[in-house]
């Protein structure tokens, strides 16, 4: 394909428009899954959220089963494998976007989202137990989503299904039954720290993979995901975790029980967490990781680390590097590799070229130690915080007018607030790791994270204020979701600020009304 068409075709597939092959991909891979609405579909929603017995002898029982067993799994790959290689999934090869890709089924379970994402491609098979990314415990060698990403990013998507089912109940019934209109600002909370989670996931899927760890020394605990795939493996499934109790209570209230098309993706999603590795046990295992890699992570961030733009790895619109060994042929007619990457924009290690990471970081491994995070992903995230803090309080009317200088300067305010609270950390952080299962070094991993979510939040909002009125460039819903964040570490306000609930619930309700997916690329829905 050639000439404006492929461009026209993805701008009108995203807000955040993605390669071309890509975009063919994921819309492939819909056609194939059917209407999600029709019962007799197997891949229908009805269909996956129904008891297996019921589906025993279906493709999307197998599939969803596929995760539980080896002789599972080998179904998964003959019949659900064959079904993504015919969308073309095995082409696209960078991780951040073969997750994108495969948004159409991660959105419709738990379960078959989970083995489609280790699916490294034809004949290989997935993993057969859950994934947390210890060390020996991995993704295939083929599939590029690190082991530690598996499990949060097809939770985000599949929540994502379910918040839109409790969106389309309360909207749809709000004007005539008032009652309901309670769950308005419960929904663009959820909304918000869904946004907030999938923003931290991506950026990890973008960030160029950590170092492996060195034979024999125990560590591994980022499986090539670094800190902030352990930081996703941890904050994403307990964030998540308060958000689905919401939804449940939403669908209850709105007559949608078990019985029903949400409540049933709802029970399923639940009961599918232990195998994608997203319950409360695999968060606990990621927490501990952190806690051993605290005293790491508590120095102080260099002044480099506050200069300049944000790093490539925050800007969701722009596709990262392809991975070392990756082809390099062109896709003919759009100017991307085969990955769907524009060519010649980074070095292969992800960094712009001069050695230089953009945003003034220098390049660099992850330091020694730390069981194996830290490094440049600590000096990023910790200086968004810093920066986030006054270039938001600078913010004049550069969201679209959806707040102006009171969303900026309230969204500064609430940066500067979580910035003080990171700094009160480091002392206690440096004499943490002598006990990392000890519930205070536990409890000071469950801090950092959350800090470091609300730095992902700031990063990716700055990126995507580009001027084109985007809503994820917007103060309404990272002011949302770190006013959950600060709630969570129990940080008080800084004070009186534009509630932003109102129109982030509008962006909620008209998506589902338009067919816009809950997610940061606002992706139109086929079905």
């Amino acid at each position: 394909m050639a000439g404006p068409v492929p461009g026209a075709l993805a701008h009108r597939y995203a807000a955040l428009p993605p390669p071309l092959r890509v975009a063919l991909a994921a819309l492939r891979l819909e056609v194939l899954l059917g209407d999600p609405r029709d019962a007799a579909n197997p891949y229908s929603l009805p269909a996956l959220a129904a008891p297996a017995p019921a589906l025993a002898g279906a493709a999307g029982s197998a599939a969803s089963a596929g995760a539980a067993g080896a002789g599972e799994g080998a179904r998964w790959s003959g019949r659900a494998g064959a079904l993504l290689t015919a969308a073309g999934l095995g082409q696209v090869r960078a991780a951040d976007q073969r997750v994108r890709a495969l948004r159409p089924l991660l959105r419709r379970d738990l379960a078959l989202g989970r083995a489609a994402v280790a699916w490294g491609g034809p004949g290989v098979p997935p993993p057969a137990g859950r994934v947390r990314g210890r060390a020996g415990v991995s993704s295939p060698v083929s599939s590029p989503v690190p082991a530690a990403l598996l499990g949060p990013a097809a939770l985000v998507a599949a929540a994502g299904g379910v918040l839109r089912q409790a969106a389309l109940a309360v909207a749809g019934r709000g004007s005539g039954e008032p009652a309901l209109r309670q769950w308005q600002p419960v929904l663009a909370a959820a909304f918000a720290d869904l946004l907030a989670c999938e923003s931290l996931t991506c950026v990890a899927l973008r960030r160029p993979a950590a170092p492996a760890p060195a034979p024999g020394t125990g560590s591994g605990s980022g499986v090539g995901a670094g800190l902030l795939g352990a930081v996703a493996g941890y904050v994403v499934p307990t964030v998540l975790a308060d958000v689905l109790a919401q939804l449940g209570l939403v669908l209850a209230e709105c007559g949608h029980g078990p019985a029903g098309t949400g409540g049933g993706m709802l029970a399923k999603l639940t009961g599918d967490l232990p195998l994608a590795g997203v319950d409360a046990a695999g968060a606990a295992y990621w927490q501990a990781r952190l806690a051993g890699a605290l005293p790491a992570l508590a120095g102080e961030e260099p002044r480099t680390a506050h200069r300049g733009p944000v790093p490539a790895f925050f800007r969701l619109a722009d596709p990262p590097a392809p991975a070392a060994g990756v082809a390099a042929a062109g896709e003919q007619g759009d100017g991307h590799t085969p990955d769907g990457h524009e060519p010649d924009r980074h070095e292969p290690d992800g960094h712009e070229p001069g050695g230089h990471e953009p945003g003034g970081h220098e390049p660099g491994g992850h330091e020694p130690g730390g069981d194996g995070v830290g490094g440049d992903d600590r000096v990023v995230l910790s200086g968004l915080l810093r920066a986030g803090a006054a270039r938001a309080a600078r913010a004049d009317g550069a969201d679209g007018g959806d707040g102006g200088d009171t969303g900026g300067a309230a969204l500064g305010a609430l940066a500067r607030r979580l910035l003080t609270e990171q700094r009160a950390l480091r002392r206690p952080c440096r004499t943490a790791g002598a006990d990392p299962g000890a519930v205070a070094a536990r409890a000071l991993a469950d801090r950092q994270a959350l800090l470091w979510l609300a730095a992902a939040v700031l990063g990716v909002r700055e990126a995507a204020d580009d001027g084109r009125g985007l809503f994820l460039g917007g103060t309404h819903w990272a002011l949302l979701a770190l006013t959950g964040i600060a709630g969570r570490l129990g940080v008080p306000l800084p004070g009186p600020a534009p509630d932003p609930r109102a129109p982030v619930w509008a962006e909620l309700a008209g998506r589902v009304r338009r067919g816009v997916d809950c997610d940061v690329y606002a992706t139109r829905l086929l079905w």
